[in-house]
């Protein structure tokens, strides 16, 4: 039985309809949803050799960026329980770090909707997340997506 669901999202224009059926899965299971941004290293920010922001100052500003962005997807949640969190780094390994930190049951990630070489080159962070998560993944495509 699921009780702990995983979403991983990005900034992308499907994040919202893959946060749909996330919820609609969370209501039929009774579940409780985290959400789950993984923004990239925050390094110093430089300005002609001279430090403009920290790497602190950058890290406080894309969590802050980070839960907000997680804030908007929260509307589609209505009453189920939502957690949020906002880690750095490669997704892959960060997604897969969160799940097992949290204990989630399933992990809903979308997916680029990429095919044939494309894939290939560029590699998809959803097919790893399920080729190397110990928990059930759920792959959303855009053609689902768009049913919705």
């Amino acid at each position: 039985m699921t009780k702990k669901i995983l979403l991983a999202v990005d900034r992308s224009p499907r994040a919202d309809a893959v946060a749909a059926i996330a919820a609609d899965t969370a209501r039929g299971a009774h579940a409780t949803v985290r959400l789950l941004y993984v923004a990239p290293e925050p390094s110093a920010v430089q300005n002609e050799g001279r430090v403009v922001v920290y790497a602190d100052q950058e890290t406080e500003s894309l969590t802050s960026a980070g839960l907000d962005y997680l804030r908007t997807l929260e509307v589609h949640f209505g009453e189920v329980p939502v957690e949020t969190v906002v880690r750095f780094g490669d997704p892959v390994p960060e997604i897969l770090a969160e799940a097992e930190a949290c204990g989630a049951d399933l992990i809903v990630v979308g997916t680029a909707g990429r095919s044939g070489i494309g894939r290939v080159l560029l590699g998809s962070v959803a097919e790893r997340v399920f080729g190397k998560a110990t928990a059930p993944v759920m792959l959303v495509r855009p053609r689902a997506v768009d049913a919705t």
